[in-house]
């Protein structure tokens, strides 16, 4: 792996699918070096081996010493952390009454728990470069929609906590913000939404359409970015304009 001191880089979890592999890309594009993490070993090597300048980690974000072993790899073969991209996620979608607790901390161990022990870990490394930290939540945090519980808490949680970093890593020159990505043009997305849920959406999101992983991966490569330097503590919902038009998909409803 070329690199050279001065060379900025970027932790980014959930890095082997989705919106984590399109801002893997787009840091890659603009010189950075990128570690990406992601606890599904097979993926996670397949699509970093078609990359250069990339250092693949497996690791589960719930688990304390998992992450904490893995900021000190990343520390030590690129030298410095300059921003950390909380991405990995998991989402199970069902009614109140059909959400166990075991349902329910397995979604918190890695959407929130997963943003806290990564962020901890990293904020050494990150006070000696000033970095940037970018949670992903989703718009499921902004507001309340059938069968999201779980998800949609862990996600509102991930803004709160977004919130409680930029005011306390403020004086390191630490910036911490969130995103909130809409629907998605996700292979998953594509694979469990209805024709009737996908139609709704076109209703209900003033731009018309799903957005793109890259979509979602230019807004977090810019807050990682200078062009971002006085901007902290915010929450940028990359939806379409869905969160500006109501509530509720009667399609999503059971």
């Amino acid at each position: 792996m070329s690199q050279t001191p001065e060379q900025k880089t970027a932790i980014v979890t959930g890095a082997a699918r989705g919106i984590g592999l399109a801002t893997t890309k787009q840091f890659l594009a603009e010189g950075r070096r990128v570690a990406m993490i992601d606890r599904d070993a097979e993926a996670l090597m397949a699509e970093a081996g078609a990359l250069e300048n990339v250092l693949p980690v497996v690791c589960d974000v719930s688990q304390p010493e998992q992450v904490d072993a893995m900021i000190a790899e990343v520390a030590g073969a690129f030298g410095r952390i300059d921003a950390l991209v909380n991405n990995a996620g998991v989402a199970d979608f069902g009614p109140i009454e059909e959400t166990s607790f075991e349902r329910w901390r397995t979604v918190m161990a890695t959407n929130l728990d997963g943003v806290f022990l990564c962020s901890q870990a990293a904020i050494p490394e990150l006070r000696k470069t000033s970095g940037a930290i970018v949670n992903i939540a989703s718009i499921s945090g902004l507001r309340a929609s059938t069968l999201r519980v779980a998800y949609g808490t862990s996600k509102a949680g991930v803004i709160q906590l977004t919130q409680q970093q930029a005011a306390e890593l403020g004086e390191y020159g630490i910036r911490a913000n969130c995103v909130a990505p809409g629907p998605v043009r996700t292979k998953l997305a594509m694979a469990v939404h209805s024709q009737e849920i996908i139609d709704a959406y076109h209703d209900a999101i003033p731009l018309n359409r799903y957005g793109s992983e890259d979509e979602i991966a230019s807004v977090i490569v810019f807050l990682c970015s200078d062009k971002a330097s006085y901007v902290t503590g915010q929450t940028i919902a990359s939806d379409g304009g869905f969160q500006s038009t109501g509530v509720g998909l009667p399609a999503l409803r059971t």
